[in-house]
């Protein structure tokens, strides 16, 4: 398994690129907001078979995949709500 890790505000993205049965690599990704709460480190974002299980060729491909989505999903969870 390969991984990197990134901040976007209170959020903490996790990205992975875990070794596939036959060969290739799986994006994987946890986002969790780690300030500005109390109690327990909340789960906003997780998908350890991103992109319906596409095996990435490479550990590089699959973790900048896996960084991309992660970054995306902090954003939009950072977006104000309006009603």
């Amino acid at each position: 398994m390969h991984s990197r890790n990134g901040t976007a505000a209170d959020l903490r993205i996790y990205g992975g690129a875990l070794d596939a049965p036959g060969g290739g690599f799986l994006a994987a990704v946890v986002v969790m907001q780690v300030r500005g709460i109390q109690g327990e480190v909340t789960v906003v974002m997780r998908d350890e078979s991103l992109s319906g299980g596409y095996r990435f060729k490479d550990a590089a491909a699959a973790l900048r995949f896996a960084m991309d989505v992660g970054m995306k999903a902090a954003r939009q969870s950072a977006q104000p709500v309006f009603s």
